[in-house]
């Protein structure tokens, strides 16, 4: 017998499963009984290692070996981080997507990397089938759960502990091929990222440091695919009940029942669950004091949750607002202290938002605002000072996409060995290697006098009584953009009274003093999973509609 042989982010997860067998892995709901609190059960680091070596042995077995790639469609709980760990010991691509950008796009984006093995739930098994065109490629398919008419094995099947007669084959490391990852669509088409080996590892490193972890903590997740960051730090990974789609239904009683009776020291979120958890903890006065810090993720958090965060959290707890991409995790972080410290009135006078100083190891600069592709980096590119589009390079930055071959042409920029990636973002660096946010390049307006950056405009509106939030979107020709402010209320305000404020707010700043239409909606169109990116696309649509009809009275 020849001893398996591991790199990277492997060798890690398997010392921590020697030094640390009976550490809870992962510890995740069972069920909901009516009127009652999650069951749960818990799954130990030994366990889940051996458990991912027998299920690399048989994905080897069954033809998914180094290289192929494949679909994983799989709840959150223990056999999600068994599948991704074995397919990563058997050197083969998980292939992951936001089921919460609807069913087309998402079948669109999984016949795009013509996938040759699929590993899911019954339901994502009866789209397969459904849609047999799409997924014509796969010559492996693993149930994961009761197997309905369809063939293939289950994973049950597959069983949990590895041969003694042979090793888990040797899988790459470095900038080998270890992921390919979705983007989710919400701001512009979704692509197929390619993550290595070594994006991996970096991405472990930079938490570390940004989490200032010491020791081995228990954290709560409600964005799985983080989850896989946790377990390389050691840490006992709690997982609440959720849906994927629909993260911002994540009940928040069931969020501080699993952090009280767990200890949870670190909680990852997105905002669609810290908003939901604040005003619990306010309205029930629950108390969380295992927690020593909060990190949010996954869609712009806002300034009020970060900072409210610690009202009804422990006096040393830190709460930090991240930045980052499906291609670059993490960019940066900024605490809540330093947010109270007057920038959070710097980005409500129109400065952006400060989204805090670059993660260990990555490099930011600023370059001219252009949607023309970038192929060579050029000095003349980065500019001295001012507002231009975000682009970052560093060990956890992919270095390219898998899908669409264009992308690779207008988010990429070579340099010599290394290389750039254009984030779509604009903002500005300050003197203290702060990164500010002003918006989506794509979502700027292109008026008569010059651009507008629609999260740099918002910000000063948004501190008027009664705006629930606000968008700015451009009506007309490029280059002659009317802009037009839409406003969603919050519940009990007048909009007469409200839309006078706003007007009286916007001429307070040059910067907004062109916006002289406001516009009422009821409900803006947002991302499904989230709740919080606006599709301000749509709602340019919808404001052009709404002037003409305005006009035509």
């Amino acid at each position: 017998m020849t001893a398996p042989t591991y790199c990277g982010s492997i060798d890690l997860f398997r010392d921590l499963a020697a030094q640390h067998p009976q550490r809870p892995a992962v510890t995740y709901a069972t069920g909901t009984p009516a009127g009652a609190l999650p069951d749960y059960a818990q799954i130990t680091y030994l366990e889940l290692d051996q458990w991912s070596d027998a299920l690399a042995q048989r994905f080897t077995a069954s033809g998914i070996t180094a290289g192929t790639r494949t679909i994983v469609l799989v709840t959150p709980g223990p056999e999600l981080y068994a599948i991704l760990f074995g397919l990563f010991k058997a050197g083969a691509v998980p292939v992951v997507i936001d089921p919460g950008m609807g069913l087309r796009p998402m079948l669109r984006c999984l016949a795009a990397v013509d996938p040759q093995a699929f590993i899911g739930i019954p339901q994502a098994h009866a789209v397969r089938v459904l849609f047999r065109r799409t997924f014509r490629g796969v010559r492996t398919s693993i149930t994961v759960g009761r197997r309905w008419l369809w063939g293939g094995q289950t994973l049950a099947m597959l069983g949990r502990t590895p041969s003694t007669s042979t090793g888990s084959p040797r899988i790459a490391g470095g900038d080998e091929l270890l992921m390919i990852a979705f983007t989710t669509g919400s701001t512009g088409p979704a692509k197929a990222v390619e993550m290595t080996h070594g994006n991996l590892e970096a991405m472990v490193e930079q938490t570390r440091t940004l989490a200032a972890r010491e020791g081995l903590e228990t954290s709560l997740v409600t964005l799985p695919m983080f989850g896989v960051l946790d377990l390389l730090l050691g840490s006992s990974l709690v997982l609440p009940p959720l849906t994927p789609s629909k993260v911002g239904a994540t009940d928040p009683l069931h969020v501080v029942d699993a952090i009280n009776r767990f200890q949870v020291h670190t909680l990852f979120a997105s905002p669609a669950v810290l908003g939901p958890l604040l005003d619990h903890a306010r309205r029930h006065r629950s108390l969380m004091p295992t927690v020593r810090s909060v990190f949010s993720g996954g869609a712009p958090v806002p300034d009020h949750v970060v900072t409210g965060l610690r009202e009804v959290l422990p006096e040393h707890a830190q709460v930090h607002a991240g930045y980052g991409s499906t291609e670059a995790l993490p960019m940066s972080s900024i605490e809540s202290r330093e947010l109270l410290g007057g920038l959070v009135d710097r980005t409500r006078n129109g400065e952006g938002t400060c989204i805090g100083r670059p993660a260990p190891g990555l490099e930011v600069r600023i370059i001219t605002v252009t949607d023309d592709p970038l192929p060579r980096w050029s000095d003349s590119l980065q500019i001295g000072s001012g507002i231009g589009e975000i682009v970052v390079s560093g060990p956890n930055v992919s270095a390219r996409y898998y899908w669409p071959p264009a992308a690779n042409l207008t988010g990429k920029i070579t340099d010599g060995d290394r290389i750039w990636h254009r984030t779509g973002d604009v903002g500005w660096v300050d003197d203290q290697g702060r990164i500010w946010f002003c918006g989506r390049k794509s979502q700027r307006l292109e008026t008569s006098d010059g651009p507008m950056y629609s999260v740099q405009v918002e910000q000063i509106f948004n501190t008027v009584d009664g705006v629930a939030r606000t968008a700015l979107v451009g009506v007309g020709a490029r280059g002659r953009q009317r802009p037009v402010l839409c406003v969603e209320l919050k519940p009990g305000h007048d909009q007469d009274a409200i839309a006078e404020a706003l007007r009286r707010r916007g001429a307070e700043f040059p910067l907004t003093a062109p916006v002289a239409d406001f516009l009422f909606h009821p409900g803006f169109p947002v991302d499904i999973r989230h709740n919080a990116k606006i599709g301000r696309e749509k709602l340019t649509v919808w404001a052009a509609r709404e002037l003409d009809t305005t006009a035509a009275a």
